[in-house]
């Protein structure tokens, strides 16, 4: 695990780099302050939680990291690339090329079986290979049996598996992992960060995990604790 006194990471070197980024949202009331000041950098292949209470912070952040939002102050580079610097279809290029996602709620299109809802990043890119990688996928999850069922005649864990095929069939340089047990059962959950971890380190992924949970923020190499949107010691 690196340490503060460790010699810090470049843009060449970062796979994440969170430098004093701020949020902040006019109210009825004022401007509410969400985040503040929150400075961070990840090499490539770090595992890493973003831990604390409901209100904290956390998805804003994460929302921020990926670029799916603008920060009020501050920067964010992925993969040395300044996402202050990209339009919002340049930003939208950037994630397809080098993020994945996971969410609480899976998000994976009912009306597709779990092998086509594997398949979709590969097949948006025209990429033959969709078939034979989303196979390989599900079985590498387990679920190579249920490859032809619809999201709605699997298990929420089951689900949560078709998404984690999906979100690494792209080979992504970066993992954002929204609260991805939160609708689990506590065994479920400890299998489902387990196969995560796994394909996150057979593919050398650098993992973002968002989570209230500290026994799940655990299992990764770093944590980054937020209370009332700054980072708490």
């Amino acid at each position: 695990m690196r340490t503060e006194t460790d010699a810090p990471l470049t843009s060449t070197t970062a796979a994440l780099e969170v430098c004093r980024l701020t949020k902040s949202f006019r109210t009825a009331a004022g401007e509410l302050t969400v985040l503040r000041d929150i400075s961070f950098a990840l090499a490539p292949g770090d595992t890493c939680s973003i831990l604390g209470p409901s209100g904290s912070g956390k998805s804003t952040l994460l929302g921020l990291c990926a670029g799916l939002d603008r920060p009020s102050a501050g920067e964010v580079r992925l993969n040395g690339i300044a996402l202050n610097s990209l339009d919002e279809d340049g930003r939208a290029r950037l994630r397809n090329e080098l993020v994945g996602f996971v969410f609480q709620n899976f998000q994976l299109i009912p009306t597709l079986t779990a092998l086509e809802n594997v398949m979709v990043p590969l097949e948006l890119r025209g990429d033959r290979r969709a078939r034979t990688a989303g196979l390989a996928l599900l079985e590498r999850v387990g679920l190579r049996q249920r490859a032809s069922h619809l999201p709605a005649e699997l298990s929420g864990g089951e689900q949560q598996r078709v998404a984690l095929a999906r979100a690494f069939i792209n080979r992504p340089r970066i993992l954002f992992a929204d609260e991805p047990t939160g609708n689990l059962d506590a065994e479920t959950s400890r299998g489902i960060i387990d196969i995560m971890l796994e394909l996150n380190a057979e593919a050398g992924t650098t993992l973002v995990l968002v989570t209230h949970d500290a026994e799940v923020a655990q299992r990764t190499a770093r944590t980054i604790r937020l209370r009332n949107g700054a980072m708490a010691p």
